[in-house]
């Protein structure tokens, strides 16, 4: 199958290691990857900072860099999330774009939910022999609406031990621009988040989102914990 591969601007900036081992993931998984180098961020942090024209020349660029018939996949429900759901907004007023996003959203998936539910793969041949646990970004859960995709990649993944921490629903205090606006409360969810996973001995936080990894791992590093946080797919790319 042919995909094409989006890369958000924070995996492509800060964790390009991560990007490269979607590419490898999906090529084990069968998959002729298409990247085009002229991407750019989908518009998400502009549009919760209020700028939505911004975010419109985005979209726009988004949806004439990607193609329609082709599934697009990334390594983040939160971009997805925001591209399928909110587009539309921004874009109310301009019909030929309203419908090349309309033909577009149906086929973009966050990498696990193309992995498991696409594609029928749960099981990639990885070896991580580590205690991990799964924190539940707040937009891949209640925006794109993964869950059990993560989990079921995870359980197969040869010497790997999932321990479930105490609410791995609750927000990790990222939230884009709330973390610099609101940093004492950001900095409270980061701690307990990091606490709940620290609790399970776990020697990882697995996670499907780059920016949330970004935030706990800024708090584990400036307080020197004994715990990483890591993407999912930098562990299921160890075959």
């Amino acid at each position: 199958m042919e995909v094409q591969l989006f890369i958000p601007c924070y995996i492509d900036q800060l964790y390009p290691k991560t990007a490269f081992n979607v590419i490898k993931i999906l090529e084990k998984a069968g998959c002729k990857v298409h990247y085009n180098s002229n991407q750019t961020c989908c518009g998400q942090p502009a549009f919760n900072s209020g700028y939505w024209n911004e975010t419109a020349t985005l979209a726009r660029k988004f949806l004439n860099d990607f193609q329609a018939g082709i599934p697009v996949v990334s390594p983040s429900g939160s971009c997805s999330g925001f591209i399928i759901n909110h587009y539309h907004k921004v874009l109310k007023n301009d019909p030929d774009y309203l419908q090349k996003h309309s033909e577009i959203k149906t086929n973009i998936f966050e990498l696990s939910d193309f992995l498991v539910n696409k594609l029928g793969i749960t099981d990639l041949g990885a070896c991580f022999p580590h205690k991990v646990t799964f924190h539940d970004s707040c937009s891949a859960l209640r925006e794109y609406g993964i869950k059990d995709e993560p989990r079921e990649l995870l359980k197969h993944v040869s010497g790997l031990k999932l321990i479930e921490m105490n609410e791995s629903d609750t927000c990790c205090g990222f939230g884009g621009t709330f973390a610099v606006k609101n940093t004492a409360i950001s900095t409270a969810l980061a701690e307990k988040k990091v606490r709940n996973a620290i609790a399970t001995e776990a020697e990882y936080i697995v996670s499907t989102e780059a920016s949330c990894l970004m935030n706990i791992n800024g708090y584990i590093q400036k307080n020197k914990l004994p715990i990483k946080g890591i993407h999912l797919a930098d562990i299921l790319a160890n075959f």
